[in-house]
Order: C-alpha cells, then sequence, then structure tokens
C-alpha cells in the first residue's frame, strides 16, 4: 500500500511548470509503460499545452486545480477544478486556460495483466 499526497505533488509540478522553458511538468503517480493503468499528474502554465495526439486507451483527465481547454477537431469542452473530462477516442489536444493542474488517468488497450503465459 501507498499513499501519495496530490495536494503537495500538485504544487510541486506547478513550480515545475512555472519554471520551465516548456511551461510543462509531469510526473507519473501510479503505473507506468508496463501497466495497464497509469496515472500522470501535469501541471501546465498558462497557454502551455500538450500538442495533438492520440489515444493510447481510455482516457480521462481530472482537472485538480485551474482551467483548461480540451479539443478534438472542431469540438472543445473547457474543464475548471473538480471537473473529469473524458478523452475523446481521436486526436486531441489540451491547453492551460490558466496555471493548471490536471491528473491524466490511462487504460492501455490491447494490454493484458502480467503473469505468464501459455
Amino acid at each position: 500500500m501507498q499513499k501519495t499526497s496530490l495536494t503537495a505533488l500538485a504544487r510541486h509540478q506547478l513550480d515545475i511548470a512555472l519554471q520551465s522553458s516548456s511551461g510543462r511538468s509531469a510526473e507519473t503517480v501510479y503505473g507506468g509503460h508496463e501497466r495497464i493503468l497509469r496515472q500522470t499528474m501535469i501541471a501546465l502554465r498558462a497557454g502551455a499545452a500538450l500538442s495533438e495526439h492520440a489515444n493510447p486507451g481510455e482516457a480521462t483527465v481530472y482537472v485538480f486545480s485551474g482551467r483548461v481547454l480540451l479539443t478534438a477537431g472542431v469540438s472543445e469542452c473547457t474543464g475548471s477544478a473538480g471537473d473529469l473530462l473524458t478523452m475523446p477516442e481521436g486526436r486531441h489536444a489540451l491547453q492551460a486556460v490558466e496555471d493548471s493542474v490536471v491528473v491524466l488517468t490511462v487504460a492501455k488497450l490491447g494490454q493484458q495483466s502480467g503473469g505468464p503465459t501459455s
């Protein structure tokens, strides 16, 4: 069992993002590339963005603080602190309208749990 303070991590990641030339910072909170489920805290300085990309699987974005804009083609959705955004299956982008921290949760498609195969 492991306990993580998301509040402390959000503060730390936002500090890094505010000082970064890219305006972004991220840290995996749970899982990783070798697991089906991965949760990543991403901090974005106002105006910074995650450019258009495709989902590796089913995904949601929980807006921990700030305000973000999710775009997919001509569709867009604004999320504020406390909102949970379901990521579209197609290509999409995420931009920080103001200094923001989000928790991205991804369940990768096409993977099975670890263990021996027969």
